[in-house]
């Protein structure tokens, strides 16, 4: 007679306790990634009225940087949403607001794939670009406003990434309170943003410093859910 034995079940305490993980620093990257492709290299101008001239007065050479190293912010994204599935998801799968954040992150990854896309489609058909008499200053102009708020907003999913980062250190504790009471910021700051003045691109100036700010602290912190800290 043989008795079968139930595997234990694996959490991120009992596995590597106290051993710093490393695959967090990805979310760090991808923060520094997404803040030079949306911030640094925006397309806004500071006119009151804009309209198809405002084409002049935009660089070619930063949108063209923007949209491919977004392109890149993108597929970090990807491959962080892999690792939290891989390594915080299946250690706690009983917790909800572990799911979220990396479903949360995998929609930020498909709604910033058009933001970028459509950085680059203006770096493409503006003045200077390859394809620059395929359309007309007026249709250029339509991508122009595509990428007014399309790298911002995409970052939706990251802010309700840090909701429930959140919840899971005011609620279930698994991480330290501090990064728990940070990562709450993002979603009401933007939540007052929309309601108040109807800023819809506000997730595109908090989610990517949120994402160095919540994942440099998970890479360095203790904390129960990457195992450097116990129950």
């Amino acid at each position: 007679m043989t008795t079968a034995t139930a595997p234990a079940r694996h959490t991120a305490s009992s596995a590597g306790a106290g051993i710093r993980p490393r695959w967090t620093w990805l979310g760090v990257g991808a923060g520094v990634l997404g803040f030079v492709a949306t911030v640094v290299t925006a397309t806004g101008v500071s006119d009151k009225q804009v309209g198809p001239a405002v084409i002049d007065k935009i660089s070619r050479t930063s949108t063209q940087i923007g949209g491919a190293v977004g392109y890149v912010a993108v597929a970090v994204l990807l491959v962080l949403a892999a690792c939290w599935r891989s390594k915080i998801v299946q250690a706690f799968p009983d917790k909800v607001a572990a799911r979220v954040v990396a479903d949360a992150l995998v929609a930020s990854a498909a709604a910033l794939t058009f933001g970028y896309g459509w950085k680059l489609a203006l770096a493409d058909y503006m003045p200077g670009g390859m394809d620059e008499k395929l359309f007309t200053r007026e249709g250029q102009f339509v991508y122009y406003m595509l990428c007014d708020f399309g790298p911002w907003i995409g970052y939706l999913g990251v802010v309700v990434a840090a909701g429930a980062v959140a919840w899971l250190g005011l609620r279930d504790r698994l991480v330290s309170k501090w990064l728990g009471i940070v990562s709450l910021i993002p979603p009401l700051a933007v939540l007052f943003m929309a309601c108040t003045m109807s800023i819809a691109g506000f997730p595109g100036m908090v989610g990517p410093i949120w994402l160095i700010i919540a994942f440099a602290g998970l890479s360095l912190g203790k904390h129960e859910l990457t195992g450097t800290a116990k129950s």
